[in-house]
């Protein structure tokens, strides 16, 4: 199979889904379709095996002429008219520029010389779509892929967002669910969750998990704040509003608090933004010696070589009734083989692919039963130190390349 991909990033350092579309696209090239790959990473990205073209950036258009106007009067006026503009023509002039500068790449291309075309965003983009859904052409081989909900008033409680211009954004996202021919999503429950909005969202929609990325590791170069003979508990990732830390680290403090004889030997390692908890969270964490907190973007491989190291994983969710998410990085923890701590809910993608057997689980705000789940990893360490966690099969066979050929090809029958 012939495999177009249009994504808005592919690089893997700039965001979770530069991440996410890297090793999505390698995990099809392991699959052994050939691929073509139009990006938008604003610079080259080379990915072996793979076409790749960089969309360029169109100045000859109308709309990116008024987005630089735009600007120049927001920094002449001292006062920024994004949101109302956004909140009259639904997205930005660089938006609809960005889209035509896509639509612009793929025009000169065949539909009859592939067989799928992807589209992979990020955050609250989805340029990829709009410039995919003004070409008809394409509608009959379209695959959009939906990370999370989308607009942002379509996300579960507790998360409150609301964007400007959300009755255009949801138009035309229902636009993308009725013209395009599948609707991939890297959950089971995010797919259910979107098709409470619209039936198409969950007709046509395919689950297509996000995949492991490649780990290479020339050497073993380990920071300073980490040495991988203690108890290390990573968490890695962005600490949202809605994912709130706090009582996580009260589970920590009260853990050894029962067991001071782990304070020599036992580390709490918070990775990665969290500007809502700020400055509070690095205060906390600067007071107690047991907690590191790196307030910040680490290099992406050093984060992998933790992830693999760590005596334990966290993925902290927010404290809710429903979660549809499947964060990024689960992969690359279940291929780390490490036991994986989930603080979030029940009813949540990532409970359901763990079992319902599994034993590391806790609300996201339940402090007695986090530090618990402390004590019980704590002696799981100290007998076996930070050896290797059993997850079943079937967890390690979902995220295989292999699996993700199974479910495209069968698109095609």
């Amino acid at each position: 199979m012939k495999l177009l991909v249009l994504a808005e990033t592919l690089d893997i350092t700039d965001s979770s889904a530069g991440k996410a579309n890297h090793a999505f696209i390698q995990s099809l090239l392991t699959a052994g379709f050939e691929i073509t790959v139009y990006h938008y990473s604003y610079k080259a990205i080379f990915l072996p095996g793979v076409k790749s073209i960089l969309v360029q950036e169109r100045k000859t258009d109308l709309n990116y002429w008024l987005s630089r106007g735009q600007r120049i009067l927001q920094r002449l006026a001292n006062r920024n008219f994004s949101k109302s503009l956004e909140q009259g023509f639904g997205f930005s002039f660089t938006f609809f520029n960005d889209v035509n500068s896509m639509v612009t790449a793929l025009k000169p291309l065949k539909v009859a010389d592939y067989d799928i075309v992807f589209t992979l965003s990020k955050g609250a983009s989805y340029r990829t779509h709009a410039a995919v859904l003004k070409q008809p052409q394409w509608h009959a081989k379209w695959l959009a892929y939906i990370h999370d909900p989308y607009p942002f008033h379509w996300y579960p409680k507790p998360y409150d967002w609301l964007q400007p211009g959300s009755v255009q954004k949801e138009a035309f996202f229902k636009k993308v669910a009725q013209k395009a021919e599948w609707l991939g999503y890297p959950s089971q429950c995010l797919r259910d969750w979107m098709g409470t909005f619209d039936a198409n969202f969950k007709t046509k929609g395919i689950v297509l998990p996000h995949q492991a990325s490649e780990a290479v590791f020339v050497e073993k170069v380990f920071p300073e704040f980490f040495d991988p003979d203690h108890f290390n508990v990573l968490h890695a990732g962005n600490l949202l509003k809605q994912r709130d830390p706090f009582p996580l680290i009260q589970a920590w403090n009260l853990f050894l608090a029962q067991h001071p004889g782990a304070q020599a030997h036992a580390k709490l390692l918070l990775i990665g933004p969290g500007a809502y908890h700020e400055p509070e969270l690095s205060k906390i964490c600067n007071e107690t010696a047991s907690i590191y907190r790196y307030n910040g973007s680490m290099d992406y491989e050093q984060v992998r070589l933790l992830e693999q190291q760590s005596a334990v994983n966290i993925v902290l969710e927010a404290a809710a009734e429903v979660s549809p998410f499947l964060p990024a990085k689960f992969p690359n923890l279940v291929q780390a083989n490490r036991p994986v701590l989930h603080l979030g809910p029940k009813h949540s993608e990532v409970r359901q692919l763990l079992g319902e057997n599994y034993p590391f689980i806790a609300e996201a705000d339940d402090v007695n039963s986090i530090c618990k789940l402390f004590v019980r990893l704590y002696d799981i360490w100290k007998e076996t130190g930070a050896a290797k966690y059993p997850f079943p099969k079937n967890l390690n066979e979902y995220f295989d390349p292999i699996y993700l050929k199974e479910v495209l090809t069968r698109l095609n029958y």
